[in-house]
């Protein structure tokens, strides 16, 4: 599942780690990006992340494309599309089901930027998104499936039922709810950035207006749109 950040990933992945068939991974190239990208001091406990985590990417992607570990049959992969740096070689997707989650750019600066206050267009993960998206594209000719975080909050069994339908896996009612807390799979990262989904046991409702976005991100905002725009055409109704 690729996305940017603030675009309700981690409740989705505990959508799929509620499933009795599904293992979860909590962004594996973290630790990688933290370790080449000039941003990283932006990031909270970036030091202690690279200290923890995998940050060769060819051992990454071969666990991420060949991962024979676990007897469950599906392995749900948390991503966020600016951590693949061009570092990372994207042959590997031919080995997996991709899918792409997207949320309104304007509601993911407003709370991205609580945390880092001046993020780039990069670091919001639409142009990384669209790359990978096309990727995908070319690599299997069909396109995949695209979810907007609005339609998982409105209705999200019916949107997840879709996104099932779209990878050929059985829809699960048990993503429908979790339990509080935190999860063994959650990455060291969680203490600055998942006290919502903490305290969640399942989706939040929507809703329709978010915090206002600083004025000096205004043009990131439009910028964005228009990218957004590209990926939402393709959403899964």
């Amino acid at each position: 599942m690729w996305s940017g950040p603030r675009n309700i990933s981690t409740a989705m992945m505990r959508a799929w780690g509620s499933r009795a068939d599904t293992q979860v991974v909590d962004e594996p190239f973290y630790a990688h990006y933290l370790l080449l990208t000039p941003h990283r001091d932006d990031h909270p406990g970036a030091d202690e992340i690279i200290a923890s985590y995998i940050t060769d990417p060819h051992s990454l992607t071969t666990w991420l494309s060949h991962n024979d570990a676990s007897d469950k049959p599906i392995f749900y992969q948390k991503h966020m599309t600016h951590h693949m740096l061009d570092s990372i070689p994207l042959d590997w997707l031919a080995r997996v089901s991709s899918a792409f989650l997207i949320r309104d750019p304007r509601a993911v600066i407003a709370s991205f930027s609580k945390v880092i206050p001046n993020p780039d267009i990069d670091q919001i993960g639409l142009p990384g998104q669209i790359r990978i998206f096309n990727h995908v594209h070319e690599l299997t000719g069909v396109i995949p499936p695209v979810i907007d975080a609005a339609d998982v909050l409105r209705e999200p069994r019916a949107t997840l039922t879709r996104l099932c339908q779209a990878l050929g896996v059985p829809f699960d009612p048990a993503m429908l709810t979790w339990e509080r807390g935190s999860r063994l799979t959650d990455g060291i990262w969680a203490k600055h950035w998942y006290a919502a989904v903490e305290a969640s046991t399942g989706f939040a409702p929507y809703q329709p207006k978010h915090d206002p976005i600083p004025e000096h991100l205004h043009a990131l905002a439009d910028e964005c749109d228009a990218l957004y725009k590209t990926m939402y055409a393709h959403r899964l109704t």
